[in-house]
């Protein structure tokens, strides 16, 4: 996102909302989406990451995935074009990048390695539906595993390859972007959903 569109964006919203009724206006400031989304590595506490992100968009811009989006109206003005990462579309790739051009810290600045992902990025934890999962019906799959930047340390699997997430997972989501069941057997459950912060 560059700062034309941004602005333009800012403007047509201002617009948009000058033209509503004070009640439908609040309605649509205060609604929040039903999506689950995930916020870019290294982020700070959800109501802390609004306030200092300043909506720059160089999250998005160097992200070598393309992975990241940015909110409209839909989850509420607090979020308004703030990014996010929605991992059944698309999933981080744990590059670290987004914290190396974020010029607020919104997005800490974390080397790529083992010791400051587990330390420092708190996107979400993968949970497993063994109802759906195909390894725990019998059949073997094991793709989840596979597609883990933290195999073994984020995720094991047990007999047929049943996947077995541990306390380490930081919740990147390529292991819900790999599962080949429709809907999915392994999810990510936010990080701003399982820590709530006031």
């Amino acid at each position: 996102m560059n700062r034309r569109n941004f602005l333009k964006d800012l403007i047509a919203g201002a617009v948009a909302t000058s033209a509503l009724k004070p009640a439908l206006a609040e309605a649509v400031f205060s609604a929040q989406s039903n999506q689950r989304y995930l916020r870019p590595p290294g982020s700070l506490s959800e109501k802390e990451f609004e306030s200092r992100c300043i909506r720059c968009g160089q999250c998005g811009e160097v992200c070598p995935n393309r992975c990241i989006e940015y909110f409209g109206l839909e989850n509420g003005i607090d979020s308004l074009n703030t990014p996010y990462i929605v991992p059944r579309a698309k999933a981080c790739i744990l590059c670290m990048k987004c914290g190396d051009v974020c010029p607020t810290d919104a997005i800490k600045e974390l080397d790529r390695n083992a010791e400051d992902i587990l330390g420092h990025v708190r996107m979400g934890k993968a949970r497993v539906n063994e109802n759906l999962c195909l390894s725990y019906q019998g059949k073997t799959c094991g793709v989840c595993y596979r597609a883990c930047p933290l195999a073994d340390v984020a995720i094991k699997t047990q007999l047929l390859e049943q996947p077995v997430v541990l306390e380490a997972c930081v919740g990147c989501g390529l292991c819900e972007r790999s599962c080949i069941q429709i809907p999915q057997a392994i999810k990510i459950i936010p990080d701003h959903i399982l820590n709530p912060v006031s």
